[in-house]
């Protein structure tokens, strides 16, 4: 067996992410179609152009370590998107749905910072800092959708869903 190092999980979290990006692109269209608010729907729509451009990062992360970019299943993601999908099933028709895609995506949004900020911090360990940069940028994307996200929950979605409960 393998010894384990900072290098080979460095690696499988990569691939980890890299099959995260790969699955939340194929979601996207999904929340943007389900979503009601005008608002909502344009920041799914933005956040595909995006994920597109995270993933091309990703791709040149392995190229910087030598890696074919493969993806490896990630469970967590699989799991936060499925509590998405039934939200979007359980709450189809109501006030409520937007509130829910909203919080399913900041969901999304919290484990891909978590993931970036790791994988950022080992490649400055690891002298990797074209790599660093690149997580970096994406690590603000990132930061900066669920920081919209929450505005657009403000500045309405929260709102509209209380009113319609007191209707």
């Amino acid at each position: 067996m393998a010894e384990k190092t900072l290098d080979t999980l460095f690696h499988d979290t990569l691939r980890d992410i890299y099959y995260a990006e790969r699955k939340i692109l194929k979601s996207l269209p999904k929340m943007v179609r389900a979503a009601h608010s005008p608002e909502l729907k344009a920041a799914f729509e933005k956040h595909i152009g995006q994920t597109e451009g995270q993933v091309e990062r990703l791709q040149q992360v392995f190229d910087i370590i030598g890696k074919p970019a493969r993806g490896k299943t990630c469970d967590a993601i699989e799991g936060i998107l499925a509590e998405g999908d039934e939200i979007a099933e359980e709450y189809k028709g109501t006030a409520a749905l937007d509130a829910g895609l909203l919080a399913a995506a900041q969901a999304v949004e919290h484990y891909e910072i978590t993931r970036y900020g790791t994988l950022k911090r080992w490649a400055l360990v690891m002298g990797l800092k074209d790599a660093a940069a690149l997580l970096d940028e994406t690590m603000q994307e990132e930061s900066q959708t669920d920081e919209d996200l929450t505005a657009i929950a403000d500045a309405s979605i929260n709102a509209e869903a209380l009113q319609a409960q007191a209707a």
